[in-house]
């Protein structure tokens, strides 16, 4: 079956586990492996600890995570079902390493946020979520990851599940009401002892849904962006090969289509450059004739020779497929989750990367600082470590964009800085 007739539902499914510091993230990413069978007996072997299996292991691969019992970086596990095949990120659920559950984030298709029920009041009906439950639900929330699945783990070890459930998952709908999070289901999980995991169990603190992974085998993957107007950066240029026979000795511009569709005869305009040209052949991966959509990579031979280099975009040219023309523009507005040890402070240039383009960006002016606790928009003159702000950035080029809402590649950059090539922040353009 083709990518293009693939149905949402049945193409491998991305998605990351985050929340707050050991609420079982890597233990219900082994869960799902072992019960999926995904885990050969080797490796159950080398992950016993007092003659137990100790599920965290099997994610938790760096010898720093190990001796340390949490998780460091983003570690990647894949594992199928008759019916789907999944691509996990487990991210770190520590604050200092909230720059790692960005970068796991900004490419999935569902984010499934752990809530750990021994750590709340969870007799009080008015009981208050952890502040990085509610910090990486509002930054997944924030990087437009489609679904968002809370997963209240470890009822297992409460005296009244069923109570402990009810109170959570009021708090939870409480608090995506008010910051305005579609949250496609609160399941009820224990990851340790695999209750509701991968098989549904009715009624079990008072849940008659689907189980976690029922759920996920229905999600949809993220749709590739076809409804806007083209855009390609130019990750690599091929120069004049001798294979005339697909580059007409012409030079080609390899890359991944980001937005909207290419075929020949196609009119292009090059940022930075201006220079327009028609595009006269599309190569796919294989190097065949093809017409491809945005997520497909391609190789685009034009007309004629134009200088176009590494970083450069290749956009929908004025008036091309009854689309208007990308706007150019050097001052953004943006949401910005600082990642740096220092804080953010307006005045400092950055390096801004926009596809494989960099341009210097300078901060502004920092509108406001969001507080995760009561979502208020507070005035601030800097963004610390970990904080999400409204941030006003000028841009010493200008940058074709669109916003994030509608372009998660258009729609962001990351900055670095300039002096130690730090990734410093994560920026969602308005």
């Amino acid at each position: 079956m083709s990518t293009a007739t693939t149905p949402d539902h049945v193409s491998a499914l991305k998605f990351i586990t985050c929340g707050s510091v050991d609420d079982g993230k890597s233990t219900l990413i082994g869960r799902l492996l072992v019960d999926s069978k995904s885990v050969l007996q080797d490796q159950l072997a080398g992950v016993q600890r007092s003659g137990e299996t100790d599920l965290a292991l099997l994610t938790d691969g760096l010898s720093a995570e190990r001796e340390q019992g949490i998780t460091i970086d983003v570690a990647y596990r894949y594992f199928a079902t008759p019916g789907r095949k999944f691509i996990i990120g487990d991210a770190p659920g520590h604050e200092q390493y909230t720059r790692n559950m960005v970068t796991a984030a900004s490419s999935a298709d569902a984010a499934v946020v752990l809530v750990d029920a021994t750590k709340l009041a969870w007799s009080d009906p008015a009981l208050e979520l952890l502040p990085q439950t509610r910090r990486h639900s509002l930054l997944v929330n924030l990087l437009r990851v489609p679904s968002i699945v809370f997963a209240v783990n470890k009822l297992d070890a409460v005296a009244d599940p069923a109570l402990a459930f009810a109170h959570i998952r009021g708090a939870l709908q409480s608090f995506t009401e008010a910051a305005g999070i579609q949250a496609r289901a609160v399941v009820p999980i224990s990851a340790l002892k695999g209750h509701n995991v991968v098989t549904a169990e009715p009624g079990w603190c008072g849940y008659e849904g689907l189980s976690l992974l029922e759920l996920l085998e229905q999600l949809p993957a993220t749709p590739a962006e076809t409804g806007e107007a083209f855009a390609f950066p130019v990750q690599w240029v091929e120069k004049f090969s001798s294979s005339s026979d697909t580059s007409q000795g012409r030079r080609v511009f390899w890359g991944r289509v980001a937005t909207g569709s290419v075929q020949p005869g196609q009119q292009v305009t090059v940022l930075p450059g201006g220079q327009t040209a028609t595009v006269a052949q599309v190569l796919d991966h294989a190097r065949r004739p093809a017409s491809l959509q945005a997520g497909h990579s391609a190789g685009l031979v034009l007309d004629r020779e134009v200088d176009v280099s590494r970083g450069d975009w290749l956009l929908a040219a004025p008036g091309a497929d009854g689309g208007p023309a990308f706007q150019a523009v050097r001052e953004l507005r943006t949401t910005v989750a600082w990642l740096d040890d220092e804080p953010l402070v307006a005045g400092r240039v950055y390096w801004a990367l926009h596809g494989h383009r960099w341009v210097k960006a300078k901060i502004k002016r920092i509108v406001h600082r969001l507080d995760v606790n009561t979502l208020a928009e507070e005035d601030a003159t800097e963004l610390p470590p970990n904080a999400i702000g409204h941030v006003e950035l000028a841009l010493q080029e200008p940058l074709a964009t669109l916003p994030y809402t509608r372009s998660r590649v258009l729609g962001s950059l990351v900055l670095v800085d300039t002096a130690s090539h730090k990734t410093s922040g994560a920026v969602l353009i308005h």
